[in-house]
């Protein structure tokens, strides 16, 4: 593999010195890009794109032709991990994904198991070809769902917002939720550790949904999964350290329980305030975010505006990756997006070196 021309990204998350806030954004190749949707159109689905190296590669470097972002973000869907396991994934036009078969009858969780590793080969291809085509511009970055955000689209069939199915389950059989749990986990971590071995260089586990839970549930049902996924990655490859990144969406209650798994960064919600978080964590983690994406509809001023103020909390010193607090939104500016990525790195400055 060809060395890292920029691994400010990397040390970032590892604490170690910079000189400027490294910046990408969550959903960094998407709907918002037109150089994306014409892509897409040839690919004709959105799952056909995922499973098309040349395409997947040719996405994952498009923002980074147009922005001045430190890294790079595998193109591809959380949900690509249950859908090898059988439940028949699909996306209906306007509604989301869904699945065929959800996970509602304790039978068919008696019979869920971890994938053979062989029917995500696609991905691990994608991750091989982007790396190639990245030829060390910046780091890349692999990814996955976590165990319970997984587990709400397989046990509601697909997107929700009460989620009444799942809920139901956790407290009414929580020993199948933990079965569906238990093996999600195991398969998250394989996973994961299947795209270090075809290259990426950090990683992060998407808890998307961890924030609906109650105080006791998000550690049971939620934290304690992430924990067991992040003991079983492996933390080398190519001679450095693979960092591991944990965003909760809706997480700031557990910032101090999420600092001790063992992760190197989290991820932060535009909810909370950094400098605030980064005082909870102290030492432990380094932090990512956390502008909030609808930000990107205000003006060129007050996007620069929010860009210095979040600058500001997190204060002086390495440990912070500047990143939208969740996706991008699919109708933002492009334009807007740029005035961001080179805010950040106009404004760092100031708060690294001597």
């Amino acid at each position: 593999m060809t060395s890292l021309k920029n691994d400010t990204f990397l040390r970032a998350l590892l604490k170690q010195p910079v000189e400027y806030t490294p910046i990408w954004m969550m959903r960094q190749a998407g709907r918002y890009l037109p150089e994306y949707k014409a892509t897409r159109a040839k690919a004709g689905s959105f799952l056909d794109l995922c499973k098309n190296t040349e395409l997947a590669t040719e996405v994952t470097i498009q923002p980074l032709d147009r922005f001045d972002l430190d890294a790079a973000i595998l193109f591809s869907d959380i949900l690509t991990v249950p859908d090898a396991m059988g439940l028949g994934l699909y996306f209906a036009e306007g509604e989301g994904p869904k699945f065929e078969r959800a996970l509602q009858h304790e039978a068919d969780i008696a019979k869920l198991h971890v994938p053979d590793m062989e029917k995500l080969q696609y991905v691990f291809d994608a991750v091989t070809s982007i790396r190639k085509a990245l030829d060390g511009r910046v780091p890349l970055i692999g990814f996955s769902g976590s165990p319970f955000t997984l587990a709400c689209y397989m046990v509601e069939g697909g997107g929700s917002k009460e989620f009444r199915t799942i809920k139901t389950m956790m407290y009414s059989r929580p020993d199948l939720l933990h079965k569906i749990l238990d093996t999600n986990a195991q398969a998250v971590a394989a996973y994961l550790n299947a795209q270090i071995d075809a290259g990426a260089q950090a990683v992060q586990i998407f808890d998307t949904w961890g924030g609906v839970l109650s105080d006791a549930a998000f550690k049971e049902f939620s934290l304690k999964y992430i924990r067991q996924i992040v003991a079983g990655l492996k933390r080398e490859s190519e001679g450095r350290r693979v960092p591991v990144i944990v965003f909760a969406k809706g997480g700031g209650l557990w910032l101090e329980s999420m600092a001790e798994i063992g992760a190197d960064a989290l991820g932060l919600d535009w909810a909370c305030n950094i400098g605030e978080a980064r005082r909870r964590v102290g030492n432990q983690v380094a932090l990512q975010g956390n502008f909030d994406p609808s930000a990107l509809f205000g003006t060129p001023e007050s996007i620069r505006t929010e860009a210095a103020r979040i600058l500001a909390d997190y204060g002086h010193g390495s440990g912070h990756v500047f990143n939208l607090g969740h996706g991008i939104n699919q109708h933002a500016d492009p334009e807007h997006a740029k005035i961001l990525v080179d805010t950040v790195h106009e404004l760092s400055w100031q708060y690294h070196g001597g």
